[in-house]
């Protein structure tokens, strides 16, 4: 693997030049932190009126690995779906101020922008800590006419990126920006592209895919359940495998502290995952994993060594405590000399 670390730190210095539509599912992320020394009651229902002292607005979802992206210094180019509502200008300004491009985001008053509103609670004398959250999310399916101009937009961004990664996150087939009808014209869109890269990563979907290269993690995998489910190698294994054979590019299976798989062609690759120590925190990882993967793709890695630069990434982020982390590519070059360093 010392070779595949070789290639990928030549492969990092060409970052600067190369572009990456991030296509799919985006959301707000709002945190609202409440201090609750101030709260009191409501005149009207005597219920606790909560006393928000300041919020944090990021972008999340596709906004996450764009952020990744961005931080490792590749030009970005957003294409999903937000409402035409206060949350929507909060999620399109945030993605401009870490400098993506947002022309070609499909802004509507037919759909509200998913958030994810997190109150934070807390105290002079607690820490703040996260209670209910409260999601916003389209209940009804995407408009044909939206899904048209989605589609239209990703291949105009085709045109000036390297490759496409797309966010499906949500669990609701037809009611997001990745819909049934989505994942099928992916396919031919990338046909005709045949000189770009198409990476998708879905968390309910993985089956749908085909012709692009599929990612999900373990639990992800058609068939599995439960998180219960899934977890022995053997498992993963044969759920890999068959998710190749129905998708006929390659798939890429994640298994948290037992690394990822890689299913391309008759190989199955194991990539171990880099150790890291200390507290950790592993929100938003499988979106640096995703940053990752689409830029080492973009630069010409294989795919084995675009996987090894996604782990490298993510061990990054989580070590990252409170926060949605990001890496650079000064760090990502130290940590995978540390890497090549063990593995001798």
């Amino acid at each position: 693997m010392n070779a595949g670390v070789d290639n990928i730190l030549m492969a990092l210095d060409q970052i600067p030049n190369r572009a990456v539509t991030v296509f799919g599912d985006y959301a707000l992320d709002k945190y609202l932190y409440i201090n609750a020394d101030r709260n009191e009651p409501s005149l009207e229902t005597g219920l606790t009126a909560y006393q928000v002292e300041r919020k944090h607005l990021l972008p999340g979802v596709g906004g996450t690995v764009t952020n990744n992206l961005r931080a490792l210094g590749a030009c970005v180019h957003c294409v999903g779906l937000v409402g035409d509502d206060g949350e929507g200008y909060e999620l399109l300004k945030g993605l401009r101020d870490i400098g993506a491009g947002t022309d070609l985001m499909v802004r509507s008053e037919k759909v509200m922008t998913a958030t994810y509103i997190k109150p934070m609670l807390g105290s002079e004398s607690e820490p703040y800590a996260e209670i209910n959250r409260m999601d916003i999310r389209s209940a009804s399916e995407t408009p044909s006419d939206i899904e048209d101009q989605l589609l239209a937009n990703l291949e105009q961004a085709l045109k000036v990126s390297e490759g496409v990664v797309v966010t499906d996150q949500f669990l609701e087939r037809n009611c997001s920006a990745v819909t049934g009808r989505i994942r099928r014209e992916l396919a031919g869109i990338a046909k005709r592209f045949p000189d770009k890269i198409f990476y998708a990563d879905s968390r309910g979907f993985a089956g749908d895919y085909r012709d692009v290269i599929i990612k999900c993690n373990r639990f992800e995998m058609p068939g599995a359940d439960s998180e219960s489910a899934m977890q022995e190698e053997d498992e993963i294994l044969a759920g890999g495998k068959s998710l190749l054979s129905a998708n006929g590019r390659a798939a890429v299976v994640t298994a948290g502290a037992g690394g990822a798989y890689v299913f391309e062609g008759e190989d199955v690759i194991h990539i171990p995952a880099y150790e890291v120590e200390g507290p950790i925190d592993i929100v938003g990882a499988g979106d640096a994993t995703n940053a990752g993967i689409i830029l080492g793709l973009t630069l010409g890695l294989a795919l084995p060594e675009a996987v090894l630069l996604g782990s490298c990434i993510s061990s990054i982020t989580i070590q990252q405590v409170g926060v949605t982390g990001t890496a650079t590519v000064a760090k990502a070059k130290e940590r995978l000399l540390q890497y090549a360093a063990r593995a001798e």
